[in-house]
């Protein structure tokens, strides 16, 4: 096995992590981070299981309550899926230009840059994804033992999101096709399906418990965003990466099928298909493959390394890399002031940004919606909103506010407001649905992030509902919604 470079690996981290501290903090929270903000510990959530708040409540807890401190994880779960994916590049032989490679043209990728901007569970399962097709690759090209590592980030992965399991499905499938057979019957493989069950039981028997909300979440997300997730799906397999290191990963999935010497772990890119095919029927979200991809692209630069030897083949290569580096980090990072970017067409490239815009605004809006009302009515009165980033946000900005309810997600859990609330600050609800639970409903106002972007937020109403018309625990199943 070729040594591990080290220095290139290094300082591609140590750039990475300086571009998203540096940028980190340019526009507001994302509406998913409010949300993570909000939760309480638990073994899981109806959406979600519980490992990416607890990282962001534990790194609030160290490093104070700011964006810098929420973010971190992603700055150092992007830092692991680098080292992860040079691992696979040195793991085919890939020496030290390979791995240099590897490393810069990943810490700059869309990928990289996107997903550790920001907190996610799309973050957190790309360290997953990346450390247990590593260790798949061990097994199968070395030392079988390897599957007890691939049971146990399994297990770990488990308590982040269930889809590690759509991929070892589809690795299964292409093994079954391209071989090598042998290794589904292997007792260390068994082995470490017995490890994944073993540490990921507890949140499967959260799920179980509470008849598998999970399968709710994902038919709701199904309904509402399954037509658009299938037509971005094909598409985003080139640009979250970037454009101009397609080739680097269409090498990779084209190595594994035409040399002999990686036949042992051929079924990874019969997996990919697979994967596709299933995330493209179930209209999942269109990031769900990055994993893999991220394999095929550290899988690539073995062969493209060699390929440019030559100095002119080379200066090709490097200015692949800084060009798709330079694309990446106008599209990805908020490099563009937050009072500008509404004229761009970033927020319609990059559909998290429109979800960091606006926050404070809104809640200062909502803050005068409040502060209007005579202090006997405030004494009273809850906010009920439409979605966990309004509510994520006046918890965070409010001050002086009413207690805040959402019936979205995980969220319903924490109401019904008391019994005796007699006034609702509705934000976001749509005005005749809520004005059928009140005797009466006035709009009060309406949302304006003052930047011109349009996101969720932008135009909701703020009304005041007043005169419940029936009990609080009888309304407040009514408010569950999930998305």
């Amino acid at each position: 096995m070729r040594p591990l470079h080290r220095l290139h690996p290094a300082l591609a981290s140590l750039a990475l992590a300086a571009a998203l501290a540096l940028t980190n903090g340019r526009y507001d929270y994302h509406r998913d981070e409010l949300y993570f903000r909000m939760l309480d510990p638990a073994w899981g959530y109806v959406d979600q299981p519980p490992l990416t708040p607890l990282l962001g409540q534990a790194s609030i807890a160290l490093f104070g309550d700011g964006l810098w401190a929420l973010r971190l994880p992603s700055v150092l779960c992007m830092i692991g899926v680098l080292w992860l994916a040079v691992l696979i590049t040195r793991e085919l032989g890939g020496g030290r230009a390979a791995q240099a490679l590897c490393a810069w043209g990943l810490a700059f990728a869309g990928v990289a840059l996107a997903f550790g901007h920001t907190l996610s569970t799309a973050t957190v399962d790309l360290v997953v994804w990346v450390a247990v097709l590593l260790f798949a690759i061990r097994a199968l090209m070395r030392d079988p033992r390897w599957w007890l590592a691939v049971g146990a980030a399994t297990g770990i992965g488990l308590y982040n999101k269930h889809l590690v399991v759509l991929l070892l499905l589809s690795l299964a499938v292409g093994l079954l096709a391209a071989g090598p057979r042998r290794a589904l019957a292997s007792k260390w493989l068994w082995a470490g399906v017995a490890i994944a069950l073993a540490v990921g039981s507890p949140n499967l028997v959260y799920q179980a418990v509470n008849d598998w909300p999970q399968l709710e979440m994902a038919s709701a997300i199904a309904e509402e965003d399954g037509a658009e997730n299938r037509i971005l799906l094909l598409p985003f397999q080139f640009l979250l990466v970037g454009l101009f290191l397609v080739p680097v990963w269409f090498a990779g999935v084209w190595a594994l099928v035409r040399r002999a010497e990686w036949r042992p772990i051929r079924a990874l890119a019969i997996a990919y298909p697979v994967l596709l095919a299933a995330v493209l029927v179930t209209g999942g979200q269109f990031y769900y493959p990055m994993g893999l991809v991220i394999a095929f692209y550290a899988i690539g630069c073995v062969p493209v390394a060699a390929w440019a030897r030559g100095r002119g083949r080379r200066a090709w290569l490097v200015g692949a890399v800084a060009l798709n580096a330079a694309v990446s980090a106008v599209v990805a990072l908020p490099l563009i002031p937050v009072a500008a970017v509404g004229d761009t067409p970033i927020p319609d490239m990059n559909n998290s940004v429109p979800d960091q815009v606006g926050w404070q605004a809104y809640t200062d809006q909502v803050e005068a919606v409040v502060a209007a009302l005579p202090p006997e009515t405030r004494a009273n009165a809850v906010i009920i909103t439409q979605n966990y980033g309004e509510a994520g946000a006046l918890e965070r900005y409010g001050e002086d506010l009413p207690p805040v309810y959402s019936g979205h997600n995980a969220l319903h859990e924490y109401g019904p407001p008391p019994a005796g609330t007699d006034t609702v600050i509705a934000v976001g609800l749509e005005l005749g649905a809520v004005g059928a639970y009140f005797d009466t409903c006035d709009r009060a106002a309406e949302l304006d992030n003052r930047v011109g972007v349009d996101n969720e937020e932008q135009g909701a109403v703020v009304a005041v509902c007043r005169g419940p018309v029936r009990a609080w625990d009888l309304m407040w199943p009514d408010f569950r919604h999930y998305s």
